[in-house]
């Protein structure tokens, strides 16, 4: 049942539009929203349905990677507004999702990280300006410089994207 999910459920990733003020407040409020609209999803899913595959990741490992990728943003972000340019620290997520913690542990701990990070990054920008969101690193897998205010359109999409494989998920099982 699994193989013939959707690659991109809620549609492709956006294409960035020109920065304004009111882009950056439906970003931010969108990135806002990722937590909480993840947590609904895998609201009262047992440990036997938080196992099940969409694709080749458990709902489980979903959950652990939005965090992480979402940690690594954020400190992304950091590095860029205190850095010139700086290359970033990359990983290696499909390793990630294998990794005990991940594969087997509990979907609280993530979620509370992801709210947390989130609360912190929602901070730093709401105070960040236009200029700041011009600044750029450098991603050492791909070797492009990425600006942050493309890089903060990816993020909600990233969030909404495995959240609706979730709700995909549960759609096609009844749940």
């Amino acid at each position: 049942m699994t193989n013939s999910a959707p690659d991109n459920p809620v549609g492709p990733p956006p294409e960035p539009g020109p920065f304004s003020n009111a882009a950056k407040a439906d970003l931010i409020a969108a990135l806002a929203a990722a937590a909480p609209s993840l947590h609904e999803a895998i609201d009262g899913l047992s440990d036997k349905q938080l196992d099940t595959r969409y694709k080749n990741w458990t709902i489980r490992q979903i959950v652990h990677h939005v965090a992480d990728s979402h940690v690594h943003s954020y400190l992304r972000f950091k590095w860029a507004m205190t850095e010139d340019n700086p290359t970033i620290k990359a990983y290696e997520e499909a390793d990630w999702v294998r990794l005990g913690d991940s594969s087997i542990g509990a979907v609280a701990p993530p979620l509370a990280m992801l709210h947390s990070v989130h609360a912190c990054w929602l901070q730093l920008l709401e105070t960040m300006t236009e200029h700041d969101f011009g600044r750029t690193f450098v991603h050492p897998q791909t070797g492009q410089t990425v600006v942050l205010w493309n890089a903060l359109h990816y993020y909600p999409w990233h969030a909404r994207h495995h959240t609706g494989q979730i709700v995909w998920l549960r759609g096609q099982r009844g749940w």
